[in-house]
């Protein structure tokens, strides 16, 4: 009997791949499965890379799959929906980006977003109720803090704090306050803090955490991994259960998308993916597609920048212009032993973001920003290229003078984010913008 293609000549559907993910033995590193993890060629015309799928919708087999997914949707039908309806959900480009995403950390599973606040606020919607306390570290980014302080403060929701570097006394202490003053529904940590680059212990938040609430009265533990993660930083290693990024930086790394991500456990995922078929905060299509672009040189980036900023923060720190620089790779020189000890448990490298402190103010921090050629006077970082700028001034203006001060976030003030750039024309550019101090 005729096969169907010799009398057609079209090519018979094939069934999609399953994924390789050890060869001998030998699991595959992250870096080798964002080159195809999660997408088959067969189900997309022998496309080597996924298409960007650009629809609002999606077809049903018939009229019984309709149904049966909505089952699904609806919990009418225990194990969920399978499959694709409608673009306000998920998509074949966003879901194989979230099966990559969730690959760096060893995560169950990975949301992306339209942004990073997104993905903060869908986060927050979804464990925060009115009159529940937060408790979190700080500093946080400014927009972050805003959001928990003023917006959610509207509905009766407060917060407690403690600064990055705290002991695991002094987190259990906040803690325990938080429990006498309402439920406690969520634990949100930013570490390194944006801008001081203060390290948070994870481990001293899970161990504080679970020594104050037994089984499902438990809080979720999220952190803001955007700095070091994923490549220097995977905190659900160290406790956390969901690790946020704004996938506009280091992820996403040219500084022309904006995007975020959550990862973590199935169970909390689900949470807020309710929530974010709800509201509409997923990413788009082609934010997702240029995602899944970057993820293949996300490691390489990030290496080369990482390497970029150790040789010109050993420039930094020598010069008689400069107070301290605040680059986590000098912990292991001594300073600061608590953070020290948080960066060799946590971190397998010192990023390429960090914070320096120039003698003098706001006039010798604007002088230096002025003066420089090739970095470029922005706010962000994770980009290929280097960016600068002063954070009392800028994104943390509309935090309170006392706060700022308090966090270490002065007028001399000025976050660096290193990129890709030749290092010792860096240091060339740093060196005369120095000069104009």
């Amino acid at each position: 009997m005729e096969d169907e293609s010799d009398i057609t000549g079209a090519t018979p559907r094939r069934r999609p791949k399953r994924d390789v993910l050890e060869i001998n033995g030998r699991r595959l590193k992250p870096s080798t499965l964002m080159m195809g993890h999660g997408f088959d060629p067969a189900l997309s015309e022998g496309s080597l890379k996924p298409p960007i799928f650009l629809t609002s919708t999606f077809v049903f087999e018939n009229a019984a799959a309709g149904k049966r997914h909505f089952e699904g949707v609806t919990g009418k039908r225990p194990g969920g929906a399978e499959g694709l309806v409608y673009s306000r959900f998920n998509g074949p480009n966003q879901e194989i980006l979230e099966d990559r995403l969730s690959v760096w950390e060893d995560a169950e599973d990975a949301l992306t977003f339209s942004s990073g606040m997104s993905a903060i606020a869908t986060l927050l919607l979804a464990f925060v109720q009115p009159g529940d306390v937060i408790v979190h570290s700080g500093p946080l980014y400014a927009a972050t803090e805003t959001l928990i302080g003023r917006i959610l403060g509207r509905f009766g929701v407060t917060w407690l704090d403690f600064p990055a570097g705290a002991t695991g006394d002094e987190i259990a202490a906040v803690i325990d306050r938080a429990k006498q003053q309402g439920r406690l529904s969520l634990i949100y940590l930013e570490s390194p803090a944006n801008p001081t680059n203060a390290l948070v212990d994870v481990e001293a938040v899970r161990a504080a955490r679970d020594a104050a609430f037994s089984g499902d009265e438990r809080p979720p533990i999220a952190i803001d991994n955007t700095f070091l993660g994923p490549l220097w930083a995977q905190p659900l290693r160290q406790g956390a259960d969901l690790s946020v990024y704004s996938l506009t930086k280091y992820a996403g790394g040219h500084s022309d998308l904006v995007a975020g991500g959550i990862t973590g456990s199935k169970g909390l995922i689900n949470q807020i993916r309710m929530l974010r078929n709800t509201i509409g905060t997923i990413t788009d299509p082609n934010t997702a597609w240029m995602l899944l672009r970057s993820l293949e040189t996300l490691e390489l980036r990030m290496t080369r920048a990482g390497e970029n900023a150790a040789k010109v923060c050993a420039f930094l720190r020598d010069h008689p212009k400069v107070e301290s620089v605040g680059y986590l790779g000098f912990l292991e020189d001594g300073g600061d032993a608590r953070q020290a000890d948080i960066y060799r448990r946590h971190c397998t490298g010192a990023g390429s973001t960090f914070s320096l402190y120039l003698k003098g103010g706001e006039r010798e921090a604007f002088a230096f920003l002025d003066a420089l050629k090739i970095a470029h006077l922005a706010v962000s970082l994770g980009g290929t290229e280097t960016l600068a700028s002063a954070p009392a001034a800028m994104t943390h203006l509309s935090v309170p003078e006392e706060r700022k001060q308090a966090l270490g976030i002065t007028d001399n003030l000025v976050r660096i984010s290193i990129g890709v750039e030749d290092p010792d024309d860096l240091v060339a550019d740093f060196d005369q913008a120095l000069g104009a101090v």
